[in-house]
């Protein structure tokens, strides 16, 4: 059994909108200034504490193992669409408030589509089909973004959310209306364990795919708000350079989904962070160079976009027996380092400029990478190349 690609697409559709919502404030970072009135490290601890939001998805495991994930994913567009609209008030406190809202919302959409493809797409082909859901991430940037910039420069820092909120409540009624898909005979999970813990193996996955997070999240929080301070862009010019970060994300996104099932999703998401890093180092030796500036994060985004998108992959086999469980965890944990990692990436910008954010990012990607070959050496994870498994994929 396999989802239609009708339906994939109007998922990823679906994330695509709670994306743009997430990631566009992080890029505008200073637009929100002027319009709230308030500092950088402000705004990124609010943006830091709305992160946390995701730990809700701790309770959300159990339910979505009982196969309800399109009552998560509906429930959730229409938290987007409150946390639009929260925004309107122009209140810094309020802005707080939404965004929490709004982390909530994000994370309960991405752990019920993680979940909802993971039980009814073998594992032989899962990497392809979370890959293409996760073009959503890049198209917030690809497409999103730019769309952003023409509406905060044509008609102000309220327009965004009024596009999202109506956005959001349209795609709600149209995951609430759709049909799922059956779920799929899991050989793994029957030949695995019934029981719902999570063991070292699944643990150690996680915190990886956690670290993996912390790794983008503490630039990207503050890459607008550096090309502003640094380079002296635009809001137009950073919309523009957004486009093409989201290109790199998309390719980082599609190329999980044409070569991890491949060439095996461990190692290829070790080879991903090594490119990161090297983006990382890129940027933190750039100068005032805007060129050299925009290789680094042009490495950085597509390295970092294949590495999570796999990483959720990985994870989805973590524990066969509760998937719903696993991905929920993941996602809390992801939630909490991302919120810290925003907020001391605010301040150790303050302190020590674009060099402190890319250290947080660097310390990530090492602990990641630490993680990922502990679990090779130990066995935790199984690098076995998926054609094996599935002919077409050959």
């Amino acid at each position: 059994m396999s989802v239609s690609r009708p339906q994939l697409a109007r998922l990823t559709a679906g994330k695509a909108v709670t994306n743009t919502a997430l990631r566009w404030p992080p890029f505008f970072l200073f637009e929100l200034e002027e319009a709230f009135n308030a500092e950088t490290a402000t705004l990124t601890t609010i943006l830091g504490i709305a992160e946390m939001a995701g730990l809700i998805t701790l309770f959300a495991g159990k339910h979505l193992d009982a196969g309800r994930e399109r009552l998560f994913m509906t429930l959730s567009l229409g938290l987007v669409s409150l946390s639009a609209i929260l925004a309107l008030t122009g209140s810094v406190t309020v802005l707080a408030i939404g965004l929490f809202v709004l982390g909530t919302g994000a994370s309960l959409y991405t752990v019920g589509g993680h979940t909802y493809l993971s039980q009814r797409v073998p594992v032989a082909r899962r990497s392809r089909y979370i890959g293409t859901f996760e073009v959503s991430w890049a198209s917030a940037l690809l497409i999103g973004a730019p769309i952003i910039s023409v509406l905060l420069t044509q008609f102000g820092w309220r327009a965004p959310f009024i596009a999202l909120a109506i956005t959001s409540g349209i795609f709600m009624v149209i995951t609430a209306r759709d049909r799922d898909t059956p779920i799929a005979a899991s050989p793994t999970a029957s030949s695995s364990t019934t029981s719902s813990k999570l063991d070292v193996r699944a643990w150690t996955l996680i915190v990886a795919s956690a670290s993996i997070a912390l790794t983008g999240f503490a630039t990207i929080v503050i890459a607008g708000t550096w090309l502003e301070d640094d380079f002296g862009l635009s809001t137009g010019s950073i919309g523009a350079l957004a486009f093409a970060f989201g290109a790199a994300e998309l390719t980082g996104s599609t190329s999980s989904a044409a070569f991890a099932d491949r060439f095996g999703p461990v190692r290829t998401t070790q080879a991903a962070l090594v490119a990161a890093v090297v983006g990382l180092v890129i940027m933190s030796q750039a100068g005032g160079s805007l060129p050299l500036a925009f290789v680094g994060l042009f490495c950085f985004f597509l390295g970092f976009e294949y590495s999570i998108v796999t990483s959720f992959s990985i994870v989805s086999e973590a524990a066969p027996s509760a998937r719903g469980r696993a991905l929920a965890v993941n996602n809390a944990v992801g939630t909490l380092v991302r919120g810290g990692g925003a907020i001391a990436t605010g301040f150790l910008y303050g302190a020590y400029g674009i060099g402190g954010s890319v250290a947080c990012s660097v310390f990530g990607a090492g602990v990641a990478l630490g993680l990922l070959a502990f679990s090779k050496r130990r066995g935790l994870q199984t690098e076995v190349s998926r054609s094996d498994l599935d002919p077409t994929l050959r």
